[in-house]
């Protein structure tokens, strides 16, 4: 796409991502059918469909896409549309079309407004949320941070929305690694929201991304985090929930991401803390996996027995692999006295033949040895249990 052709595609979305609130169901169909810039220039007359018209009639006078774009300049921040080569394309599939699945809250962003230094197209390949409870607890804080510091040095993006309690915890912990992490706004990017974490939103724009669907300026509302979230967890390849009431943003969260296909663990709490109910009843009604180390997410959400933890490995016997028969044959082997084939054959209850077979096999991987007076286990080898 040439520079000039570029700019007019972000002037067109900058103007439709200030006229629609997200997310903009029929606007976004329209425009993948008439394409960005013939559609802003509809939407400007309103010759647009009826339902289109209903997203887009109360604002379509407010073109302010060129303030908009020179004022996230300003806060160091970009317009990064679906044209682009790094737009987070395979990330954001899940949520079209929403009609297929009935999804509340779904439809795919317009575009994002993006601050940092980090790459889009590489921060979202191997992401994970964590998510939860902004009154956390001390507990839920600590867990959140550890999880973040993990996630971080196992080369995992932490995803989450920069909130007080588990967020901010999250956030901090994968900064503490020196890794990616993004935070995604349910208000305009050059609004750092809550203003207490205004440091913090600064690290993780040093080092990841800021991200929001929402124009320079746009003041945070409840019901812009909850449309939110639905990026949280699109962008992501599991959802974490640390801590959570009953019903919650990050209950919501988790939900979403089921409903997208998504990965989704929950960290249990103390039964007594109401900040664990939430993540209590995803594991009980079997909505959510126990996440109950760095190991077992980055497991969940990569190759099966990727990045395994020593102490895990270690938890793995040396005759997993074993066939049935020859671990029979193995059973009956003795460390103390050599026992021959014959009566190795009657204590396992295997054929002799195959006895005979199975034992030079055993030895050349290491669970048999061989003596003058017949056959052993070797010594420090696993007892199968």
């Amino acid at each position: 796409m040439t520079a000039p052709a570029r700019e007019e595609v972000a002037i067109a979305r900058a103007y439709l991502m200030r006229v629609a609130e997200p997310p903009a169901f029929a606007l976004h169909a329209f425009v993948d059918v008439v394409g960005p810039v013939e559609a802003a220039c509809l939407v400007r007359r309103g010759d647009v469909p009826d339902a289109v018209r209903s997203e887009t009639e109360a604002r379509r006078d407010l073109d302010l896409a060129g303030a908009d774009l020179h004022n996230a300049e300003k806060a160091g921040a970009r317009l990064l549309v679906p044209e682009d080569p790094d737009w987070p394309a395979w990330q954001l599939l899940c949520l079209a079309p929403p009609t297929d699945r009935g999804l509340r809250g779904a439809g795919r962003p317009l575009g994002l407004w993006a601050r940092g230094t980090a790459p889009a197209e590489d921060v979202f390949d191997r992401a994970v949320s964590v998510v939860g409870a902004r009154a956390a607890t001390g507990y839920g804080e600590h867990v959140a941070a550890e999880l973040g510091y993990g996630l971080a040095q196992a080369g995992m993006t932490v995803v989450s929305g920069a909130a007080y309690g588990i967020d901010g915890a999250a956030h901090r912990g994968a900064l503490s690694a020196g890794g990616p992490t993004v935070a995604v706004l349910g208000c305009g990017i050059d609004i750092a929201y809550p203003a207490g974490h205004t440091g913090l939103l600064d690290g993780i724009a040093a080092a990841g991304l800021i991200v929001s669907e929402y124009p320079p300026g746009t003041s945070p509302a409840r019901h812009r985090f909850l449309v939110r979230n639905r990026l949280i967890a699109a962008l992501s390849s599991a959802t974490v929930v640390v801590e959570a009431g009953i019903r919650s943003g990050a209950r919501n969260t988790a939900t979403t991401a089921a409903t997208l296909g998504k990965v989704v663990m929950a960290v249990p709490g103390p039964i007594t803390s109401a900040m664990s109910v939430g993540c209590h009843d995803l594991l009980r009604t079997g909505s959510a996996a126990v996440a109950g180390s760095v190991s077992e997410i980055v497991e969940a959400v990569g190759p099966i027995g990727a990045n395994l933890d020593p102490a895990r490995r270690d938890h793995r016997r040396s005759t997993d692999g074993l066939g049935e028969q020859a671990l029979r044959v193995h059973d009956a082997l003795s460390r103390e006295e050599s026992r021959d084939a014959e009566e190795i054959a009657v204590d396992s209850g295997i054929q002799l033949d195959r006895v005979r077979t199975l034992l030079p096999e055993l030895e050349t991987t290491g669970h048999a040895t061989r003596h003058a007076d017949g056959w052993r286990q070797p010594k420090g080898g696993d007892r199968h249990a």
